[in-house]
């Protein structure tokens, strides 16, 4: 999957006080996503759920242009001016990383998603060492040739632009996040655990999400 520019994206992972969590998913359902795909930039959001023990069972990804999206007036408007649902539901998100980074690979299926993900975070040390990003990097590329792998995909956090949103998160470091998509859960997770295994990491630190919807063009 070729692109003129590499395109931007926002990550949500978080969890939430479960005695909250319907009014969350209704905050996220029915205002946050459709307030964040209207800011100029930005081209659709999907929100997904964990299909396992996750720390973290929620998960919304936000594409953009590029990453000046995330840089540009609106944008910075839009954080600095959060609606009171959304006030509300930060102070419910527990855990939650915010990772604002570029999409430095995208690869398989042009214009493909698919229902099933596996994520992993790949620390600021192997992201720094060239030679093993770039070993991580081409096994994801080779791996959308096995059965059911529809997408891969690799965001290169900027620690700079991702600013916490909630009281109990740090400041992310410059580190990535792998997101494998498939058709089969099963061959999401098995590839993600051998591209972690690969690259030095615990295949327990992978975790799996169901598609929830999408939203954009």
């Amino acid at each position: 999957m070729t692109r003129d520019k590499a395109r931007g994206l926002l990550c949500i992972w978080t969890d939430v006080d479960p005695a909250h969590a319907s009014d969350f998913n209704r905050w996220y359902d029915r205002e946050h996503m459709q307030e964040r795909v209207a800011i100029p930039g930005f081209q659709s959001a999907r929100r997904f759920a964990a299909t396992g023990a996750c720390p973290r069972p929620y998960l919304a990804l936000y594409y953009t242009d590029s990453l000046d999206v995330f840089r540009s007036e609106p944008y910075a408007r839009a954080f600095a001016n959060q609606t009171p649902w959304s006030l509300e539901n930060f102070k419910r998100m527990r855990g939650t990383q915010r990772r604002v980074g570029t999409l430095s690979l995208e690869a398989g299926e042009e214009g493909g998603e698919g229902g099933t993900m596996a994520v992993f975070v790949v620390p600021a040390a192997t992201v720094a060492d060239a030679a093993a990003l770039g070993r991580l990097e081409q096994g994801l590329g080779q791996v959308t040739k096995e059965d059911f792998v529809i997408r891969t995909a690799l965001l290169r956090t900027d620690a700079k632009l991702s600013t916490p949103v909630t009281a109990d998160a740090s400041p992310a470091p410059a580190d990535a996040l792998v997101m494998l998509e498939a058709s089969r859960l099963e061959s999401a997770l098995r590839h993600a655990q051998a591209l972690a295994a690969a690259a030095g990491l615990p295949d327990t630190d992978v975790y799996t999400f169901q598609l929830l919807w999408r939203l954009g063009s």
